[in-house]
């Protein structure tokens, strides 16, 4: 599902479009900037690691309304920080969390995918 470029959304719709996001994709990556364009370190290393196992996978620009995105996520994660990841519907975690997972040879697995 394609989502037209933010003018700054207002907290109500982010809520929504989080929410609608995070229940309509099996992996979703809630980052700073583009999957062409990644605008931080760590959305890059999570784009990245998530690249490896996965093809088919959403993401989700929070720049043009990053307060509204981070207390949107907040709700669903307790998380502060951007990355975020979800699969399933269930929070997994930021860029750390993704490394975390690959070093132990689980990354595959929590993102759905058999090796």
């Amino acid at each position: 599902m394609d989502f037209p470029p933010n003018q700054g959304l207002d907290q109500e719709e982010v809520d929504e479009q989080v929410a609608e996001t995070i229940e309509e994709n099996d992996v979703v990556l809630f980052m700073k900037g583009t999957e062409l364009m990644p605008q931080c370190g760590y959305s890059r290393k999570a784009l990245g690691l998530i690249d490896q196992y996965r093809d088919d996978y959403e993401t989700v620009d929070v720049l043009e309304s990053l307060d509204e995105y981070r207390a949107a996520l907040s709700d669903h994660s307790d998380w502060e920080t951007i990355p975020q990841t979800f699969v399933d519907g269930e929070f997994v975690g930021g860029s750390d969390i993704l490394e975390e997972f690959e070093e132990r040879g689980e990354l595959a697995e929590t993102l759905g995918q058999s090796e």
